[in-house]
């Protein structure tokens, strides 16, 4: 039986790949491990699929100033110790890393114990977690065309990002049943994020009215911040979060206005679902969101409205025009070559393992 090291956390972002990968992995009876942080998000995302979870010691690496980077250093020494211990005792025959801080480490130590190591970088520029992983690395996989001139040669894949299967199987009915719809007026799906996102919900709650005229709204809005004086609001349905129930939701939708994280433009794509991206701002941010949603409007997968030029005026026009234009959004997205991203990676790893 083969075995496989997966590493990757700090945010969900970093896990959700890797739980997409879970189902084949088992089919093709590989031992799965997972290394983590001792207490990062990644535990509590992993431990329901009865994985071994390895914690070890992690720090973060900064491009500021904070007197934790006197620190954080011996925090990866020691989380390379540990994980150098763990590989020699699990003796996988590949690790498999989606990034964040804790994998530097992992994929280090990995290198020293002579296991291949593929690394899946979601943004279109690297991270600098993964800046320092790509030498250790035997691959790296990434989501967009324009990655691959910032990679070395012979190690870059264009693969896409690994969907949870699940998301594909969603049922219109009873998103319409849970959020009180009927099937006279399109949908629209606004996706803020975990956190949500108070630009794109202030927008959207101030073109209301004018959005209600033509379509009915499912708001997922981020914890605390729901407006309760809209929850009676024909036609428009807020949530905080939905976990379980998104895949219901996506199948709903006719289009998507959402921010422009990696794994959320790529569960998009996977979809066939027109959308607009309203990428954080890159003083909010290193500007990564800009990047991707930049690559997804060139290869004719979404439109694109900055958060510095939303207004109420701009996202109406934006959502008539993504509306109507809906057919030219999902035939690119059809078309596309990063349609079995699971399978690709899979291949990957049993061509290196």
């Amino acid at each position: 039986m083969k075995r496989i090291i997966l590493t990757g956390g700090g945010t969900a972002g970093h896990v959700t790949p890797n739980i997409a990968l879970l189902p084949r992995l088992k089919e093709l009876g590989y031992d799965i491990q997972y290394i983590g942080s001792y207490t990062g998000i990644e535990k509590e995302l992993i431990e329901p699929f009865g994985i071994p979870y390895h914690g070890i010691s992690s720090g973060k690496l900064r491009r500021y100033f904070s007197v934790q980077n006197f620190t954080d250093p011996f925090r990866v020494l020691k989380g390379f110790r540990e994980a150098h211990k763990l590989i020699r005792q699990l003796k996988p025959d590949v690790i498999f890393s989606k990034g964040g801080f804790v994998s530097v480490p992992v994929v280090l130590a990995g290198k020293r114990c002579k296991v291949p190591v593929i690394i899946h970088e979601s943004d279109m520029t690297p991270g600098l977690a993964n800046k320092i992983a790509i030498p250790s690395a035997a691959k790296v996989c990434c989501n967009f065309p324009e990655t691959l001139k910032s990679l070395p040669e012979g190690k870059a894949v264009l693969t896409g990002s690994p969907i949870r299967q699940e998301l594909l199987s969603g049922n219109k009915i009873a998103a319409m049943d849970m959020c009180h719809f009927t099937s006279d007026k399109p949908v629209i799906l606004v996706i803020g994020g975990s956190l949500g996102a108070v630009a794109v919900n202030n927008a959207v709650r101030e073109a209301l009215p004018e959005l209600l005229k033509d379509f009915q709204i499912i708001h997922l809005c981020g914890k605390g911040k729901m407006d309760e004086s809209l929850k009676d609001v024909e036609g428009y349905c807020q949530f905080e979060y939905i976990k379980n129930e998104l895949r219901n939701l996506f199948a709903l939708a006719d289009i998507v206005i959402s921010r422009a994280g990696a794994n959320a433009i790529c569960e998009l794509l996977a979809l066939h679902k027109p959308n607009l991206l309203i990428p954080l701002s890159a003083n909010a941010s290193r500007g990564d969101q800009i990047l991707n949603a930049r690559s997804f409007e060139r290869q004719g997968f979404s439109l694109v409205l900055e958060e510095e030029q939303l207004t109420k005026e701009t996202l109406l026009n934006a959502v008539k025009t993504l509306y109507e234009n809906r057919t030219t959004f999902i035939n690119s997205m059809k078309n596309s070559g990063q349609q079995d991203s699971i399978g690709t990676i899979i291949k990957l790893i049993e061509e290196v393992s």
